[in-house]
């Protein structure tokens, strides 16, 4: 059984930082693109950050691009997304997901076979 469980969402001030989390088991994670999106209430899901399998390869959305890090390590099947200088639209619920696009991350949903479901960010102004 395929699972992503994500961990690290909490309420946090503006201009703080978070550390999120996703723990995969179910597949071979070194054989997978990694990626997080968000959705924030009334909005649609939305692409934040995308690595490679082996981390050589990473793109982020315009918004976060300088603040926000994606990481992974395969010895641990884990995907971590590092966000610094958090703004109150930052708030979302946060998801991480697995494409076996394993070379070419992609920005697109529609590729992600897997989906973790969800940890929740609030960003306070």
């Amino acid at each position: 059984q395929v699972q992503l469980v994500e961990s690290g969402g909490r309420l946090v001030q503006a201009g703080g930082s978070l550390r999120l989390s996703c723990a995969v088991s179910g597949v071979t994670f070194s054989r997978y693109s990694m990626g997080w999106f968000r959705q924030a209430p009334g909005k649609e899901r939305e692409f934040v950050a995308t690595i490679s399998w082996n981390g050589g390869r990473t793109d982020y959305t315009d918004s976060v691009k300088g603040r926000f890090t994606i990481s992974r390590d395969n010895a641990k099947n884990t995907v971590d997304l590092q966000m610094d200088s958090l703004k109150p639209e930052d708030t979302a619920a946060y998801y991480c997901a697995a494409d076996r696009h394993m070379s070419t991350p992609t920005r697109r949903a529609v590729e992600y076979e897997y989906w973790g479901q969800g940890t929740q960010v609030t960003v306070s102004s």
